[in-house]
C-alpha cells in the first residue's frame, strides 16, 4: 500500500504543476454593448466604452442634448477580489455623477455557502441593500437582521447574511474598491483618499471665541516670512539676490499669512459675521470644506494673473503627499468685529472650496505649500521658485473619526475579538494537553471526560456557533488563487479559519493530520458522538477486514486527485465534487438545506453508527490532503514498546480507525490522534506488557507441609 500511496501522491503532484502551467483565470468582464443596452433600455443611452478604464457612461435622452447619468461596469476589470472559493465575484455596478448607486447586482461568483447552501436569493438580496447609498457614507454591515439600510450620522449599516459573514464581507470590499477607482478617474475623487474612511467636521460642536482666542489657540493658523527668510532659502539657487528690496529690508515682512478652516463652525462662526458665515453654509453642498486665506505684506497669495472662480497659483493644498485642489469661491465674507481688534487688517480675504469628492480628512494634517518665483534675465528670463511649507492640524474635538469599515478584515478580527481570544485559549490547552501526553493519559477516566469536552467545543463553538470548518474549498481557493495570481486576503475575511489554519500549519509538520482530523474538526466530533452513542446503545458494530480497510482507504485520495485537478480546469466541476463533503449541510447551514444534501449527510452519521467515522476515514478529501502534507512531519510521537505487534496486538485490536499495524507500528496517516492506544500503554491493568511485567515481578511463597504429615509413613494400597 505504500508504493501504491506514493505514485498516487506522485500522480497529484503532476497533475498541480501540470495545471498550473496551463491554466489562465481570466479576470476579464463578460458584459457588452448589446447586453448593457437591454439592462438599461430606452430613454438610457450606453456610451462607448472608455478607452483608459473599462466603464460605460450612461446617458439620458433629452429634449436637446444626452444628459450623463451614470457609469457602468463590472467589478471584475476594477478589483478582482478573490471569493471564499478562491475565485473573484463579478458584480455589475452603476454609479452616478455623484457618488451615489444606482445599481448592484450579481453576475457570477462561485461562493460555495450560496451554491445549493443558502441558495443565491439572500446574496441577491444584500448587493440590493446598495441601490441609493452614497460612496461619502460609510457603509458597514450588520449580521443582526432589523431593519435594511439603517442610517446613523455618516454610517449606513447594511443586513449580512447569517453563514456567509466572510463572502459578504469580501462582495462589500469588492463593491467599494471598484465603485471607488472609478469615482477618483470619473467622478472627482483624490487619488488614494477613501471617503469612507475620513473623519467628518462635527456641525453641533461651538464654543464663543474670540478672534484673538482662535489665534492664540493655533485655530487660526499664522505664518510670517520675512524678507531674510525667503533669501536664505534661494541663497544656494540662481535666484539668489534677485530681490533688491528685501535686501534692503531683511527685517521686513515678505507675507503676513492667515488661514482658517472656516467651514468648521467652530472657528467659522466665531471669525465671520452672522450674514457671511450664512453665506458661506449655502454656498457649501454637504461634505465640502472651506478654507479662508488671509494675508498682507509684500506678496501675496495670488498673482496679478490670478483669475477669480479659479485654482489658487500661489498656494497649494495636498494630503498625505497627494494633491488636493482648492478652487476660489469669489465669495465677499465680512470678518467679526472683534477681528480688527485683534490685528486682522488684511489686504487680501480669499475662501476656497475643497469639494467632498476630494477626500480631504479633517482628521488628518493639511499640508500647505506657499511658491515663491524669481526670475533671472530679460529675454529668456529662467524661472527659479522655491516652496515655503506650513500645516494645520484640526483639534480632535471639532471632528468625528471615521469607525473602521466593515469592508476591511481588520474589523472582522475585531468585531470577533473574544472568539478568537476564546479559540487561540483553546488552541493553547490542546497544544499543552497533546505535549504533555503522558499526564494527560495517565488516569484513564480523566482523559476520557476531558477528550468528551473538548470534542464538544469543537462542535458547538467552533462548528456551528463561530462556523471555523475547515474544508478542502480552503485548499482548492489556494490553488486557484496562487495560478491566477490573486491575492489571498480573502482568507482574512474569516479570522476563526485563518488562526485555525495556523494552528494545524505547525501541528501537522509536528505531529500529523490526526490533531485537526481527531480534535478540531467539527463534522469529525459530531461522527464521533454518534459512533460511541452507537456503542454505548450496543449496536452492532460492523468488522472491516484490513485488507478491505485499507483498499476503502484509499477512496479518499481519488477524490482528492479529482477535485485538485477540476480546481484548475472547471470551476463548475469543483463546485459540484467539493460536496462530497457534507460540513456545508452538517455544520455551515445546520441541516437547513434542499432534501437530497441532508439525505446525504444524515446517511453519513448512520453509516458511522455501525462503522466507526466511516467518512473520515474513507471519503474525506480534505483529510487525505492533510495525510499527504502530513507525511513531512517531524515527530512519530506516539510511544511503542518493543513488545507492541511481537507479540502485543492489544492496542491494534481496540483501535477503532485500524491505524496500527500488525508490527505494531502507528499509520499516521490515518492515526486521529484519539490517544486510546497511548491511555492502554500507560494502564498498568490494560497493557499487557506492563501486566506481564507486574506478574513476573510477584514471587508465590511456598508453604511447608505439617510435621505429622511429613513424619507420616505412605500406606500401601
Amino acid at each position: 500500500m505504500r508504493a501504491y500511496l506514493g505514485w498516487l501522491r506522485g500522480l497529484m503532484l503532476f497533475a498541480i504543476l501540470l495545471a498550473a502551467s496551463w491554466a489562465t483565470m481570466s479576470r476579464a468582464g463578460t458584459m457588452t454593448h448589446a447586453t448593457l443596452e437591454k439592462r438599461f433600455p430606452s430613454p438610457f443611452i450606453i456610451g462607448e466604452k472608455d478607452s483608459a478604464i473599462p466603464v460605460w457612461p450612461i446617458f439620458k435622452q433629452n429634449a436637446t442634448a444626452n444628459e450623463l447619468v451614470g457609469y457602468v461596469f463590472e467589478s471584475i476589470d476594477l478589483a478582482p477580489i478573490a471569493g471564499f472559493s478562491g475565485l473573484p465575484i463579478n458584480l455589475l455596478i452603476a454609479l452616478d455623477p455623484k457618488g451615489n448607486f444606482i445599481e448592484v447586482s450579481v453576475i457570477a461568483h462561485h461562493e460555495p455557502v450560496f451554491l445549493d447552501g443558502l441558495g443565491e436569493a439572500p446574496m441577491f438580496q444584500f448587493v440590493n441593500q446598495y441601490k441609493g447609498l452614497s460612496l461619502f457614507q460609510n457603509i458597514k454591515i450588520e449580521t443582526q437582521k432589523n431593519n435594511t439600510n439603517k442610517t446613523h450620522g455618516i454610517n449606513v449599516y447594511l443586513d449580512g447574511v447569517t453563514k456567509a459573514t466572510a463572502s459578504v464581507r469580501i462582495m462589500n470590499q469588492t463593491v467599494l474598491s471598484a465603485a471607488l477607482k472609478v469615482a477618483r478617474k470619473k467622478l472627482g475623487f483624490a487619488e488614494g483618499r477613501d471617503p469612507d474612511l475620513i473623519a467628518r467636521v462635527k456641525a453641533d460642536v461651538f464654543t464663543p471665541a474670540s478672534v484673538k482666542q482662535l489665534i492664540d489657540s493655533g485655530l487660526i493658523k499664522h505664518v510670517v516670512l520675512r524678507n531674510s527668510d525667503v533669501e536664505k532659502t534661494f541663497a544656494k539657487t540662481a535666484g539668489a539676490g534677485l530681490d533688491a528690496d528685501g535686501l534692503k529690508d531683511p527685517g521686513g515682512t515678505f507675507i503676513d499669512l492667515y488661514l482658517a478652516y472656516v467651514s468648521v463652525p467652530g472657528i467659522g462662526r466665531n471669525l465671520l459675521n452672522a450674514a457671511s458665515w450664512t453665506k458661506l453654509e449655502n454656498r457649501l453642498e454637504q461634505g465640502d470644506h472651506a478654507l479662508l486665506v488671509m494675508s498682507r505684506g509684500r506678496y501675496s497669495v495670488l498673482s496679478e494673473a490670478f483669475v477669480s472662480g479659479t485654482i489658487p497659483d500661489r498656494l497649494q493644498l495636498q494630503q498625505d503627499k497627494l494633491p488636493i485642489e482648492m478652487r476660489d469661491l469669489d465669495l465677499d465674507l465680512k470678518l467679526d468685529d472683534n477681528a480688527e481688534s485683534a490685528g486682522l487688517q488684511m489686504d487680501s480675504i480669499k475662501v476656497f472650496r475643497v469639494i467632498s469628492q476630494s477626500g480631504l480628512d479633517p482628521a488628518r494634517p493639511l499640508d500647505f505649500s506657499l511658491a515663491v518665483t524669481r526670475s533671472k534675465g530679460i529675454v529668456y528670463p529662467e524661472r527659479i521658485t522655491e516652496n515655503f511649507p506650513f500645516n494645520f492640524v484640526l483639534p480632535a474635538k471639532f471632528y468625528q473619526a471615521a469607525e473602521s469599515d466593515a469592508k476591511s478584515w481588520g474589523a472582522s478580527w475585531e468585531k470577533r475579538w473574544w472568539e478568537i481570544a476564546l479559540l487561540i485559549g483553546a488552541l493553547a490547552v490542546l497544544a499543552i494537553a497533546l505535549s504533555w501526553q503522558k499526564r494527560l493519559t495517565k488516569n484513564g477516566v480523566a482523559f476520557t471526560w476531558f477528550r468528551r469536552g473538548f470534542l464538544a467545543f469543537t462542535l458547538f463553538f467552533i462548528g456551528w456557533y463561530a462556523q471555523g470548518q475547515l474544508s478542502i474549498v480552503n485548499m482548492t481557493g489556494f490553488l486557484q488563487a496562487v495560478v491566477a495570481g490573486r491575492s489571498l486576503a480573502f482568507f482574512m475575511y474569516d479570522p476563526m479559519t485563518v488562526v485555525l489554519w495556523a494552528f494545524v500549519a505547525v501541528s501537522l509538520f509536528a505531529w500529523g493530520r490526526g490533531t485537526f482530523c481527531g480534535w478540531l474538526c467539527p463534522f469529525g466530533a459530531l461522527q464521533e458522538f454518534v459512533g460511541k452513542l452507537a456503542q454505548f446503545l450496543k449496536i452492532p458494530q460492523l468488522t472491516i477486514k484490513t485488507k478491505t480497510d485499507a483498499k476503502l482507504k484509499r477512496i479518499k485520495y481519488v477524490v482528492l486527485l479529482g477535485i485538485v485537478i477540476s480546481a484548475f480546469f472547471s470551476t463548475r466541476l469543483t463546485d459540484t465534487l467539493v460536496e462530497i463533503e457534507p460540513f456545508k449541510t452538517a455544520i455551515t447551514l445546520n441541516f437547513v438545506r434542499s432534501w437530497p444534501y441532508v439525505v446525504y449527510a444524515l446517511g453519513l452519521l448512520i453509516a458511522s453508527t455501525f462503522v466507526y467515522k466511516f467518512f473520515c476515514r474513507y471519503l474525506c478529501p480534505f483529510g487525505a490532503g492533510l495525510a499527504v502534507l502530513g507525511r513531512f512531519r517531524i515527530l512519530d510521537w506516539l510511544p511503542r514498546r518493543k513488545e507492541c505487534g511481537t507479540p502485543c496486538q492489544t492496542c491494534r485490536h481496540r483501535c477503532d480507525y485500524q491505524a496500527i499495524k500488525p508490527d505494531g507500528k502507528i499509520a499516521y496517516d490515518e492515526c486521529f490522534q484519539c490517544m486510546d492506544c497511548v491511555v492502554i500503554y500507560e494502564s498498568p491493568e490494560k497493557c499487557a506488557p506492563l501486566i506481564m511485567e507486574k506478574k513476573r515481578a510477584r514471587t508465590i511463597p511456598i508453604q511447608p507441609l505439617p510435621v505429622s504429615l511429613s513424619t507420616q509413613p505412605l500406606r500401601e494400597s
